[in-house]
């Protein structure tokens, strides 16, 4: 995990997801590893894990086996609602047994600070195909490593689709490129 320098959920959550699977005592040091808050559930939604940017972000101490469904304090929805644990994204994640994206939530602290994040809650299957837990990537949405990766990631797209020739293909790279570009956009508005 020594190369995530910056913030690509998918890549942080396939890390996540390879650090619990080797379990262990290094499970605490992979997480901490990860450049931003990284939790894990068990298949009821019971957090078992999490590395100290969870602290930051959350602005208090979870408490494992006995917090549930997130480590947050308070959850709101982006229009600033009251949004219980229990139908937050990761108790979905474990609900249906399938990621959530595209989602924006407000955590507010302790302290009655707020901070505006996305969540990216991916259940986690044994070989079988038997949910066994998850694991959710906060993701604080000024972070300057995670918008500097959005905008990477929409010059890629624009650099690829000048370069090919086809149509098609140049089409979906232009709507990738402008949907992280409005990725950009909508971490910037304010809550």
């Amino acid at each position: 995990m020594s190369g995530l320098n910056f913030i690509d959920p998918e890549r942080v959550i396939d890390a996540a997801i390879a650090a619990a699977r080797r379990g262990g005592e290094s499970l605490a040091a992979a997480l901490d590893r990860i450049p931003a808050a990284v939790y894990l559930t068990d298949a009821d939604g019971m957090v078992t894990h999490f590395n100290r940017a969870c602290i930051a972000l959350a602005g208090r101490q979870p408490m494992a086996c006995e917090d549930r469904w997130c480590v947050t304090w308070r959850l709101y929805t982006e229009d600033g609602r009251y949004l219980p644990h229990d139908l937050c994204p990761m108790a979905v994640a474990i609900r249906e047994g399938r990621k959530v994206r595209g989602v924006r939530a407000i955590a507010e602290r302790p302290d009655g600070s707020r901070i505006d994040f996305a969540p990216y809650p991916t259940p986690i299957f044994d070989a079988e195909g038997t949910l066994v837990g998850a694991v959710n990537l906060l993701i604080d949405l000024s972070d300057p490593r995670y918008l500097e990766f959005l905008r990477s990631q929409s010059a890629r797209c624009r650099r690829l689709a000048a370069s090919v020739g086809d149509a098609r293909t140049k089409e979906i790279l232009t709507t990738m490129a402008a949907d992280y570009e409005e990725q950009v956009r909508q971490a910037a508005r304010p809550n």
